[in-house]
Order: structure tokens, then C-alpha cells, then sequence
């Protein structure tokens, strides 16, 4: 069993009249959830709400229950806890893409979303979209997050390729955009002392990488949430930001290792 310490912010930002983010705390399930909603009149609030509410109600009904009937999303190479995370995602997708096709004012909105899930001794991330996932482990960061965007896909083949702001947030795959979605999804050994940090791009547009491993390091999790919201809006909050961080306090029953093991799955 993984003991976390846990915080998170959502905040609208300086520039935004309304916040389209949504987030998910629950330290009893070990599920935790950022999605940035997209779509005028409010209907990127409405489809991320959607994403983190459907994630919740799904993965809950698995807390001491392992009867539940599952959806037929089972992928082989992955754990039965990764499993119900991806399935988790694919009924998000599929409850934004109906209801953005049942109703005229939230036609095409979607989220993106970021997820993390605890089971006894790892930890699962998932993401459709550009919401990052930074795994800070001895005082080095990773992103553990795949970025859907069309610069960062068209970087990955041509390095040296430039861009225009009008491309920086064009996402490739987002939830609910269409009637299936590909979640990049990865199951980490957990060790004492790890951070996870979810974020929307109202974070990660002004603060790099490293100057999160700066701030998260040695505070706890509130104190970081609200150091890295005051410190995007210092650079001025143009987008809404939202901010989940979550501490490994204790490990019961932990696993030998080697420290640093790690092990990713990639689906889709």
C-alpha cells in the first residue's frame, strides 16, 4: 500500500473570464485527474468535467470490489489496474464525443487528460493530450507524459523543423474528438519519496521542467501548488492553471529493487 501526500490547485489565471480545467483528488483510491477542456460557450468546462467526473465513477466501483464487470479494453501487455485506467479513458472519451453530438452548443469540445492511479507498490499514468506528467525522483525530472501535439510529433521525426504560434497547442488526440481515443499509458515501480506532478499548460507554457524539480523537491505538496500557480501567473497567467502533486510518504509491504527501476508500457 502506497501512503501519498497530496494537494491541488485549479486557478483561472490572468487573462481567462472563466477556468475550463477540471482536477480529481482522492487519496482513498489513489486516483488523480487533470483535464483541460476545450469548445466556446463554455463547453470546454462542461467536457472536462465530464472526463474527470467518468473517471471517478468508473475506477470507484472497483474499491474493494473485484467483481465488477470491466469494459472490453484489455491489452495483454499491461497489469489489471493499468487496465481498468485505460478502460477508464476510453468511457471518458466516449461519454464527451455523445454528449458533444447530442446537444448543438457542445458540438466538437473535448478535454485532454492526465491521470494517476496507486496500486500497492507502482503507479500508473495515463494522458490523451498536452497535460504533462513529471515523475521527480532522486532530485532528477522526467516527463512521463507522451505529448499529442503537432509540433511535438512533427519534432520527434525532423528536430530542427519551426513553428508557429498558431501550432503550438493543435493537438493530435484529444478525448471525446472522436469516437475512440489512444492513451499513452505507462506502470512505474513506486519507491518512498517519489513526486508526481499533473499539470494543464497553463503551467507548463511558463515553467519549465527543471524549475519544477526546484520547487517540489524539498516543500510538501500544497506549498508547491502554490509556488508554481504564483509563478505562472507572474509570467502572466495567460491560459487557466491547474496543478496536482502528489508525495510517496511510505510504502507498506515494498518490493526490493534496484533503485531507479523503471518500467514503461506504451499502448496504442
Amino acid at each position: 500500500m502506497v501512503i501519498v501526500e497530496s494537494a491541488g490547485i485549479s486557478d483561472v489565471g490572468r487573462k481567462r473570464k472563466g477556468n475550463e480545467d477540471s482536477l480529481f483528488v482522492d487519496d482513498e483510491l489513489g486516483l488523480y485527474v487533470v483535464a483541460d477542456g476545450m469548445g466556446g460557450h463554455q463547453a470546454g468546462e462542461v467536457a472536462s468535467s465530464l472526463v474527470v467526473k467518468t473517471m471517478r465513477d468508473y475506477m470507484k466501483q472497483f474499491k474493494n470490489n473485484d467483481d465488477v464487470g470491466e469494459l472490453a479494453y484489455t491489452d495483454k501487455t499491461l497489469s489489471r489496474d493499468a487496465n481498468r485506467l485505460m478502460s477508464g479513458v476510453h468511457l471518458s472519451n466516449q461519454v464527451v464525443h455523445q454528449i458533444s453530438n447530442s446537444k448543438t452548443g457542445y458540438r466538437g469540445m473535448g478535454s485532454t487528460i492526465s491521470a494517476a492511479y496507486f496500486t500497492a507498490d507502482t503507479f500508473i499514468v495515463a494522458n490523451v493530450g498536452d497535460s504533462p506528467i513529471y515523475l521527480i525522483r532522486n532530485s532528477s525530472v522526467e516527463t512521463l507524459s507522451v505529448p499529442h501535439t503537432v509540433i511535438a510529433e512533427q519534432m520527434a521525426i525532423n528536430p530542427d523543423a519551426k513553428f508557429g504560434k498558431p501550432f503550438q497547442h493543435m493537438l493530435t488526440r484529444a478525448m471525446g474528438i472522436e469516437k475512440t481515443v489512444k492513451p499513452d499509458i505507462c506502470e512505474v515501480q513506486c519507491f518512498k519519496n517519489d513526486i508526481l506532478v499533473l499539470a494543464s499548460d497553463g503551467l507548463s507554457d511558463k515553467v519549465a521542467p527543471k524549475e519544477v524539480l526546484d520547487i517540489a523537491d524539498n516543500r510538501s505538496p500544497h506549498k508547491t501548488c502554490q509556488m508554481l500557480v504564483d509563478l505562472a501567473n507572474e509570467r502572466g497567467g495567460d491560459d487557466n492553471i491547474t496543478i496536482i502533486v502528489l508525495k510517496v510518504k511510505a510504502i507498506r509491504h515494498e518490493k526490493s529493487g534496484i533503485a531507479g527501476f523503471f518500467s514503461r508500457i506504451i499502448a496504442g
